[in-house]
């Protein structure tokens, strides 16, 4: 029988259920208790084994049917009925451990085999080694402490294979006849280098799914502890493992104390002040982000000492120093190795455009051709290039340009977004989360005016009247036909502060939208706002759809400026804030109070892989002071700001929930008759139709889930790992928004399905609408402009003249420039890609974890030929003539939700956690 049916096999439990500790809501799931002793077998020395083929069957194991579960069980059934030896016998039982190799493991081998020709090899190789000890469910009545076996000792240095991914070995322990089930295994690493444990068999039955590495002994003295994956509740938690499961999250918590170093894996809460760098200068120092002044989620602390000019603050991350998040988030060999291929193809990419801007001053777009150019290679390619061989155009097409994003393809219809694509964008686009219903009109303001001065509305009745078809109004706002995006109130506090800035220019934008007949939308009016008493401007102006060639122009600029804040705002807060800082708090809890065995860790697991890694990468190059997004967007230095107002004011997890977002944001009302108990008020919206299917997919999945392990509310409340986890959320990842009166409660299965969907649905589903399109959405820089350093021209401004005669140099002149450009490309085309080890929502790599409970396993089948079928209703939504927000001519298909993909930046596929 293959390992993958063994993973897959029936409920160990039915087999041979062991005795477990009666809490309040011990349940007996079979009649009759069993009990074994594991009978003396195989193996006399270690010995390595490389059967590949069953291995990568059991690593690309996904789901499996029914049907493997009944041959599993009856394997164990015959393992259970052997005949126990004497009670005073010692019997040997077979592991098969797996270690994945690394580049430092290897490079310790090759010192080791030299080390071969020494007399003192011998002894030295004895002292080395993985350092094994079986723990037993059961508890040795005359100790009163769990039954162990002696230490088996793994000397994988002497048998490791060079050049293979994975070595697998076998080990024997050595055990009492009545040694009962095991439940755990201790390791100590002997060797001076760290190991990535994989997996460990034991029997061929009893899997431990390592996945971690085991530092060397004298980094953490510590015993590592791999529990079997079996899953327990808190109560049924058998006598033996009881401690063990207290003692490795204890591990997990640490001390809170001292600074953090490479190999430890200890998770703890900090705020952010860690992004500037003070002793740098003056301008390069930021406040700290997490506190009263300026709330924000917590992040995993480093502990790194202070900069000598803000004893508060951490010092910043330098190339010798990166930032340390715990061991076993960091990313495994392959997708590191992927990303510094993209990284070092951006390098390359952007040596010609910071010569040709920095050096030979020419890097500024004179005409739409030099932007275009940047996709066909001739920016980089002039006329002295064209006698050069093939193969030289070649590899510089291949390093130097940029592939065409998916918004040009057959859509370039000129210079700046399509007034009908601006509205498409709104709702299919890479950030289709801000648009939202206007309820009054015009439109008003919530910021304090005694702060901010008069705030009122300069947009008119008139200003949109002629654009409306006939309908007055207030017949508009009573049918629902008008929606906006209201960037006003996120940037007017921090205007004055971003146009101080060199190269820099913003409004704070509202614009309307009119929903046609046809079920797009159409701007009809763009409101253009600086702060009260602004020198020299109007504090508000109005632009409406153009009607000569300079309103034309006017309104080209206006609709950058529109793009600009809309780029701000999705990076900043929908992406940034929603999803990637709000969720950390989450996993580092998860992480510090939950056991391993778990049920509720067990299903969230691949949700939180490689989040706490790249949000360390994004603090040292994205958000950090002088970063990327601090240098290619028009917050400049305030970005961070506009991430804390809104935590402040407006982030809340409960309505983080799909249905709820949009209810909130007058897209939907509820509606029993139709479709998962919603009317959308735009039926044509991709990401609201797409979305609801996978959000309703995993809420089923997760009820299943929840329902199966917790039967009534008592469970739920008297879950102390659970509880303290949900606490420590709230309470110190969090901690700003502790007191408020919005998040769920936590006390019945349903409060819990309603959490898990929500945390589940951020780091799969919402994470990729906003991110895997930013390069084939956002990639062309006219159409989407990151920043704007200049405001619209006055009649008698100096720069007038310069409009009026070369409109199109302007608009260019308002734009970054070239190594701005590519910059900003290089970053947003690495975001967008997918790497070649991806683990895509409905996939799990490994289904061991639930071995035991075969039903969560056919469910999570079901899940899976879900997400299957909703990928088959978007390929024929996708299709459909009538749905013109994502069908006709040059309008790119809205694949962001499909769950599949392949590598590369493709435009679609949903991970299972926030991976990049």
């Amino acid at each position: 029988m293959t390992l993958t049916k063994e993973i897959m096999g029936k409920s160990m439990v039915e087999a041979f259920r062991f005795e477990a500790s009666k809490g309040p809501f011990y349940l007996k799931r079979c009649s009759k208790q069993h009990r074994i002793s594991l009978p003396p077998t195989f193996y006399c020395s270690v010995e390595t084994t490389n059967d590949k083929e069953e291995k990568k069957k059991m690593m690309q194991q996904t789901v499996s049917p029914l049907s493997t579960f009944i041959e599993g069980a009856e394997s164990r059934r015959d393992f259970a009925a052997r005949k126990p030896a004497p009670e005073t016998a010692k019997v040997t039982v077979t592991a098969t451990v797996t270690i994945k190799n690394s580049k430092h493991v290897e490079n310790e081998m090759m010192s080791s085999i030299m080390l071969r020709h020494f007399e003192t090899f011998n002894k030295t190789m004895s002292e080395k080694g993985m350092v094994m000890q079986l723990v037993s469910t059961e508890v040795d009545p005359r100790k009163m402490e769990p039954k162990v076996s002696k230490n088996a000792v793994l000397e994988c240095m002497k048998d490791m294979r060079m050049g293979s991914p994975r070595t697998t070995y076998k080990v024997q322990f050595e055990i009492d006849s009545d040694f009962g089930l095991p439940g755990a295994i201790t390791v100590v690493n002997k060797y001076e280098k760290e190991l990535f444990l994989e997996d460990i068999v034991i029997e061929g039955m009893f899997h431990f799914s390592c996945n971690s590495w085991v530092q060397p002994e004298n980094h953490n003295p510590e015993k590592r502890i791999f529990f079997s994956n079996k899953v327990h509740l808190p109560w049924e938690t058998p006598a033996g493992l009881r401690e063990l499961r207290k003692e490795e999250p204890r591990q997990a918590r640490g001390d809170g104390k001292s600074e953090r170093k490479h190999g430890d894996r200890i998770y703890d809460f900090d705020v952010y002040n860690d992004l500037g760098n003070p002793d740098k200068t003056r301008q390069d120092s930021r406040p700290i982000f997490g506190g009263h002044q300026y709330p924000y989620p917590r992040r995993c602390r480093t502990g790194r000492p202070a900069p000598v000019n803000d004893q508060k603050a951490e010092t910043p991350v330098t190339a010798f120093n990166e930032t340390y998040v715990p061991r076993d988030e960091v990313f495994d060999g392959t997708k590191m190795e992927s990303l510094d291929v993209e990284r070092t193809k951006g390098i390359t990419r952007n040596l010609l455009p910071f010569f040709k801007t920095c050096v030979t001053k020419c890097g500024a777009f004179k005409q739409l051709s030099d932007v275009t150019s940047i996709y066909n290679g001739k920016t980089f390619c002039e006329s002295k290039y064209e006698a050069v061989s093939n193969k030289i155009q070649a590899y510089l097409d291949d390093h130097f340009k940029f592939n065409t994003p998916n918004i040009i393809r057959g859509n370039n219809s000129g210079f700046c977004i399509r007034d009908e694509e601006l509205g498409r964008q709104t709702l299919a686009g890479i950030n289709p989360l801000s648009i939202k219903r206007l309820e009054t009109f015009p439109p008003k303001s919530d910021l304090d005016p005694s702060i901010y001065g008069p705030q009122a509305s300069a947009l008119k009745d008139e200003h949109i009247l002629l654009q409306l078809h006939g309908m007055s109004v207030k017949k508009a706002l009573d049918e629902k036909r008008l929606f906006i995006l209201d960037y006003h109130d996120v940037y007017i506090p921090f205007l004055k502060g971003i146009n101080a800035q060199e190269d820099r220019k913003a409004y704070a934008t509202r614009t309307i939208f009119f929903l046609t007949r046809l079920g797009t939308l159409k701007p009809i009016a763009i409101e253009l706002s600086l702060p009260h008493g602004y020198p020299n401007c109007l504090s508000k102006q109005v632009l409406t759809p153009p009607e000569d060639s300079n309103s034309y122009w006017l309104w080209q600029l206006a609709k950058a400026h529109v793009c600009s804040n809309d780029s701000g705002v999705h990076q900043l807060v929908q992406h940034w804030l929603r999803t990637h800082a709000c969720v950390e708090p989450f996993i580092i809890a998860a992480h510090r109070q939950l056991s391993v065995m778990h049920p509720i860790f067990k299903l969230l697991k691949p949700h939180m892989k490689d989040t706490m890694k790249i949000n360390a990468l994004a603090r040292e190059a994205l958000i950090n002071a002088g970063g990327i997004i601090e240098s290619e967007f028009s917050c400049g230095k305030y970005c961070n700001h506009i991430v804390s107002a809104a935590y402040k004011d407006w982030w809340r997890f409960d309505m983080e929930a799909l249905p709820k977002d949009l209810i909130r944001r007058g897209l939907a009302e509820p509606d029993q008759t139709k479709p998962y108990g919603l009317k959308l008020l735009i039926e044509d919206y991709p990401y609201a139709n797409d979305g609801l299917p996978s959000w309703f997919a995993i809420e089923n999945w997760v009820r299943t889930y929840v329902t199966y392990y917790y039967h009534d509310a008592l469970m739920v409340q008297s879950d102390n790992e659970l509880q303290t986890w949900y606490s420590e959320v709230i309470n110190v990842g969090h901690a700003d928004h502790r007191e408020a009166s919005w998040w769920p409660r936590l006390s019945t299965p349903s409060d819990l399905i309603s959490i898990l969907t929500t945390l589940i649905w951020i780091a799969s589903v919402q994470h990729s609408a906003v991110n895997f399109g930013q390069y084939p959405y956002g990639g062309y820089v006219p159409m989407r402009p990151p920043l704007m350093k200049r405001l619209l021209p006055k009649k008698d401004d100096p720069e007038y003249e310069d409009f009026m005669k070369d409109p199109e140099g302007y608009l260019l002149s308002s734009m970054p420039d070239l190594f701005q450009t590519t910059k900003y490309l290089t970053v947003v085309n690495i975001l967008s890609q997918h790497f070649t080890e991806e683990e895509y929502l409905g996939e799990r790599k490994d289904l061991s974890d639930w071995s035991s409970d075969p039903e969560i396993t056919e469910s999570f089948y079901r899940f899976s030929m879900e997400l299957k079928r909703i990928e088959k209703e978007i390929e024929r939504r996708n299709k459909d003539p009538n749905l013109r927000n994502r069908c006709g001519a040059g309008i790119p298909p809205y694949e962001l939700l499909m769950a599949s993909s392949g590598p590369g930046a493709t435009c679609r596929g949903v991970p299972n956690s926030i991976s990049i």
